[in-house]
This record gives structure tokens, sequence and C-alpha cells, in this order.
């Protein structure tokens, strides 16, 4: 039995529906999966009725943009309550920051001389958590670029004419607010942050796992992560991170978690719960 715990969907930047997303999840045979939209749990209860239909284990979860010492990264909430009240408004905060960010990739792209919206990038996003994905294919169907990945690479990249940084939170204040949610935090592809030497100090905050596997990693850098995580004993987690075809390819099946780390980390955000009601 596998899981992939690093799911996206249209209700972010991913383009599966929630009946996309559990169809392709059943093709890989998986048995569980977590859906993590960025700053949002606005899929949850969708995809949670696709796979109870498909006889798959749902967990819910999210995906939080942190900075670490003025450093990026991005942790992973799971098995939260989605009804849970400080959450949705500090993601309603979020969300609101992210099509603000769209108004300024926009007015920056104005300003280069680029014909577009942001009312166009909006409604083709159709969420409350956009993302740069969305600009970039709002680029794709004006004909200014001929894919997302040139429309990266010219405009929406980092020191390119239309980035704009984005908002973060504290790595302590994201592992808070998941854990006083009733779920686990999770530091997701931590390869990718290049911030080992912040992991223990992240443990001391109370993160509880590391995404060990992620389609990113390397067979040695999954290895890596797995003993660091034995080391300081917290949870190993894993997934594709996959976005449907945002990317260019399914990546879903590309990650298969042993269920053995999904039952530890069900194990996890269950002490969590108790100790939240004591």
């Amino acid at each position: 039995m596998f899981a992939d715990l690093h799911l996206h969907t249209r209700f972010s930047d991913g383009t599966y529906t929630p009946e996309e997303l559990v169809t392709e999840a059943r093709r890989h045979e998986l048995a569980a999966l977590a859906l993590t939209d960025h700053d949002t749990v606005e899929g949850c209860v969708p995809v949670a009725a696709a796979c109870a239909a498909a006889g798959i284990e749902f967990l819910s979860g999210t995906e939080l943009t942190a900075e670490y010492d003025g450093q990026e990264l991005h942790i992973l909430g799971y098995g939260m309550d989605v009804a849970n009240v400080p959450l949705l408004a500090a993601l309603a905060q979020f969300q609101e920051v992210r099509q603000q960010r769209i108004r300024e990739m926009v007015a920056r792209l104005n300003r280069f001389g680029v014909e577009l919206e942001a009312e166009a990038v909006l409604t083709l996003a159709d969420c409350r958590a956009p993302g740069r994905p969305h600009v970039g294919r709002a680029l794709v169907e004006a004909g200014v670029c001929a894919t997302v990945d040139e429309a990266f690479e010219r405009f929406l990249k980092k020191h390119r004419p239309a980035w704009v940084p984005k908002f973060k939170i504290s790595a302590a204040e994201a592992i808070q607010l998941i854990h006083q949610a009733g779920g686990a935090a999770i530091m997701a592809h931590p390869a990718l942050n290049r911030l080992d030497d912040a992991i223990p100090e992240l443990v001391e905050y109370g993160i509880d796992g590391l995404e060990c596997f992620h389609t990113k990693h390397a067979a040695a850098t999954c290895e890596h992560y797995v003993r660091l995580a034995s080391q300081l004993g917290v949870l190993v987690t894993g997934g594709s991170d996959c976005h449907g075809l945002t990317k260019g390819k399914r990546l879903i099946g590309s990650v298969k978690l042993p269920y053995v780390h999904v039952e530890k980390l069900k194990a996890r955000i269950a002490e969590i719960r108790t100790a939240a009601v004591k």
C-alpha cells in the first residue's frame, strides 16, 4: 500500500479537478492521498468526497509559504480541521495577498508593454489562491508566450520584469497555525530550500517531520533526509508535488510513499489533537 501526500488541484495552481485527481490516484493504485493546495483548504471537501467514492483514504492538507532567517521554505499541514476559524481567517488573508500579487504582476507586465488584464487572469484562475502559473497560462492564451515555461523564463521568474515577492509568515507562525487547527506540520521538499542547518531549530519550533521523498529529490537525497529525520526523531513523508499538467507532465505516481508512514503521520495528528483538547 502506498500514498502520495503532496498534490495540487485547480483550487490553487494545479489543473486537476477533484474528480480528475482521484481518478489518477486510483489509476496508480494509491491507497491514500493528501491535498496540499497553496494557502487554501477549499478543495478538501470535494476531494474527500471523491476519495470516499473511490475507496481511497484522504488526509486534509495545505501548503504554506513561510520563511526562516529571510529564506523561503514551504510547510505542509496535514489533518487539520478544515473548519477551524483561526486557520480559515489566516488563509483568507493569504488569499487576498495572492490576488493582489496577481494584480501587481499584471501591472508590471503592462508597464513592460504586455497587454493583459488582471481580471482576465483571476477569471482564468477561478480560485481563491491564484499564483504565477495562472499568469503564465494567461500569457499563453493571449499569444504572448508559446508555453508556460517561456512565460516564466521571460517574465515571471525572480529578477524578471513581472516578478513580485511572495508574502510569507515566519516558520514558527506557520507551525503554530497548523498545530492549533489539529494538524501536523511537515517541511516540504527540504533539498530545494537548502536549509539543512536550520532543521534542528525548526524541530525545536515544533516541526513534526520532513518530506524526504519528492520528485526533485534524487535517491541519495531521499536517503539523506530519512537518516536526518531518524536522528531528529521526526516523521518521514513524501509526495509527487503534482500540479496536473501545469508543469508539462503528470507527476502523480512518480513518488509512492509506503503506507507505514501514513500510519505514523495519523498517530502524530491524533497526539496533537489530544494535546489541544487538554
